[in-house]
């Protein structure tokens, strides 16, 4: 073994191991700003490593002016538009971003597939095996991330079902495995490849298009898994030991997270992909509501928090959708100074994807000690004095505690057990789910009816105005 060789392989193990380690720091929000750097820059190793690797005809690769052109030229444009999508896009398209790398990603390791079941005549058993996961997997991460970023942008928003979807699905899902079975076999034909492709790809926009909106969050996260997997079953493809380390990473996490967000709204990733939650079915029983709504101004609710001794602030979807992160940082650090215990708490499906609210209120420098998760943050409501709900909508719904609506049994933030509640919200308009949230009629809710960041503004000037 050469010692370039040596070296290119020593690049592999320090990107394999930097993944490992990023993924580790971004375990905390203190620390995930230091993990996303370590991890980018084991991939930066990896990639010069891979350069060298085919510059100096290792693995048989044989490059040309030509090659090198389409290398060169595909490379600054995927790289430069990634850069300029990463620094232009507001914290609000964030879940749209996402759904597109997943995307990329996915069609990029079924393209992997496709290419080397196209150039090798042959195929052992476990390449093919690897062979046709990736493509079909690939293929619905890609058909499948692109629909999603469509529902997230505002088109196709709403749940799509025709008579006979799951009739169709199946068919289309029973097509992408005959194919695959009979590649795995030994049959080496193009048209029966292409076959499996379209089927996988219909199989992804068959599986998201009739997901309704608040099931999103998991969505997402469920799609990075496969992306992940897709990378990995590349990585079996190509025998490149950094690819299988970074696809099994992302697989491993985003399996693990999909399984959290279902298990926080309290159902299974089967039922979420068979669509339901958010779906607007009709005949369920929705919550009455008939109680009284009471409007506030912004002094008088200046005036309950000024005096309070604890202020939770819920943000919600209301909060991103109005990029006022910054104006919920300065409100919270006024009350501070006051001597005002406060704290933020994040239900796990808050937003349009996983850890959405944390990463807008870290973007806009808010503690982390003062982000707490529903689980540790429910049985604060009881003792405070003032619970401020920003844009949340779904997640504070209390109908969730009762059976025969749409979110019954979603675990949710226990806001109503909060002495006086006070909710910021531009209309009475439904979230997600499409029902009531009959947290607006209670007794101890106040609504200011306004712009996330007007009112929180108003609310920072009221509030100095009150002190003096």
């Amino acid at each position: 073994m050469s010692s370039l060789e040596i070296a290119i392989r020593f690049a592999s193990l320090f990107g394999a191991a930097a993944f490992v380690l990023g993924l580790h720091f971004m375990n905390s929000p203190a620390t995930a700003r230091r993990g996303n750097q370590l991890s980018a820059a084991g991939m930066f190793v990896a990639i010069v490593g891979a350069l060298v690797g085919v510059s100096s005809g290792q693995d048989g690769a044989q490059m040309n002016s030509t090659r090198w052109t389409v290398l060169i030229v595909g490379s600054l444009i995927g790289g430069g538009y990634g850069l300029w999508a990463a620094r232009t896009v507001k914290m609000t398209a964030m879940p749209e971003l996402v759904s597109l790398f997943n995307a990329v990603g996915g069609g990029a390791a079924a393209l992997i597939a496709i290419t080397d079941y196209h150039l090798n005549a042959y195929q052992p058993a476990g390449t093919a095996t690897a062979t046709v996961l990736d493509i079909v997997i690939g293929g619905v991460t890609f058909s499948g991330s692109l629909l999603a970023a469509a529902k997230l942008r505002g088109r196709f928003s709403d749940p799509i079902s025709f008579p006979g979807a799951r009739f169709v699905s199946a068919l289309v899902a029973l097509a992408a495995v005959g194919g695959s079975v009979w590649i795995v076999a030994g049959a080496h034909n193009d048209f029966v490849l292409l076959a499996v492709v379209i089927a996988a790809a219909m199989f992804g926009i068959l599986m998201v298009l009739p997901i309704g909106g608040a099931d999103m969050p998991v969505v997402i996260s469920l799609l990075n898994a496969f992306t992940g997997t897709a990378v990995a079953m590349a990585g079996f493809v190509l025998g490149s030991v950094i690819l299988v380390v970074a696809g099994a990473l992302v697989g491993a996490s985003g399996s693990i997270l999909t399984k959290l967000m279902a298990d926080a709204m309290n159902r299974s990733v089967l039922n979420i992909i068979a669509g339901g939650f958010g779906t607007g079915t009709v005949g369920v029983d929705a919550p009455t509501g008939g109680g009284l709504v009471r409007s506030i101004a912004v002094d008088d609710a200046a005036l309950q928090m000024a005096y309070a001794q604890k202020v939770i602030i819920v943000p919600g979807y209301g909060l991103a959708a109005a990029q006022a992160q910054h104006e919920c940082r300065e409100l919270g650090e006024v009350l501070e100074s006051l001597g005002i215990e406060v704290s933020y708490a994040i239900h796990p499906v808050a937003g349009r994807m996983p850890g959405h609210m944390n990463v807008l209120l870290a973007e806009a420098n808010v503690p982390y000690d003062q982000l707490k998760e529903m689980d540790e943050v429910n049985s604060e409501f009881e003792r405070t004095d003032v619970a401020l709900v920003v844009g949340a909508n779904d997640v504070t719904n209390p109908a969730a505690r009762r059976p025969g609506n749409v979110v019954s049994g979603m675990p949710i933030l226990d806001v109503d057990k909060a002495k006086s509640i006070i909710v910021i919200k531009r209309s009475m308009a439904s979230g997600y789910a499409g029902i009531d949230n009959e947290l607006y009629t209670d007794p101890k809710t106040s609504m200011l009816f306004t712009d996330a960041k007007k009112g929180l503004a108003a609310l920072v000037s009221a509030v100095k105005t009150v002190v003096g």
